[in-house]
């Protein structure tokens, strides 16, 4: 099985985040900011566009070409090493989605409390 990070994956993790606090629009008023974190070095890059904006949601064009494994016909990203994880960065640490979301909700439940 392929699990090389794309926007096909992005999309998936995306739908099924949705709800949870762990997608860029559940969590973003709480300072959480879309990255990545390439397992192997335990690096982690903020997402971006190609021009190296920030991103407001998971993009790979913007990411470093060490992390790059295929590109399409135009030269777009279109596959990240499979040690990619998409997350979130927040007080200058990276959170998966999973943990995004359980720090997102629990500090909802909090403010509604």
């Amino acid at each position: 099985m392929n699990r090389a990070m794309t926007e096909e994956k992005l999309i998936q993790e995306t739908q099924m985040h949705r709800g949870t606090g762990g997608i860029s629009a559940e969590n973003r008023s709480l300072g959480f900011r879309p990255a990545f974190m390439d397992q192997e070095t335990c690096a982690v890059y903020a997402s971006c566009f190609g021009d190296g904006r920030p991103a407001p949601f998971h993009l790979i064009d913007g990411l470093p070409h060490e992390l790059v494994v295929a590109r399409d016909a135009v030269g777009r990203v279109a596959a990240l090493k499979d040690s990619v994880i998409a997350g979130f960065v927040r007080g200058g640490r990276f959170y998966s989605r999973e943990d995004a979301g359980l720090l997102a909700s629990s500090e909802m439940a909090q403010a509604c409390a």
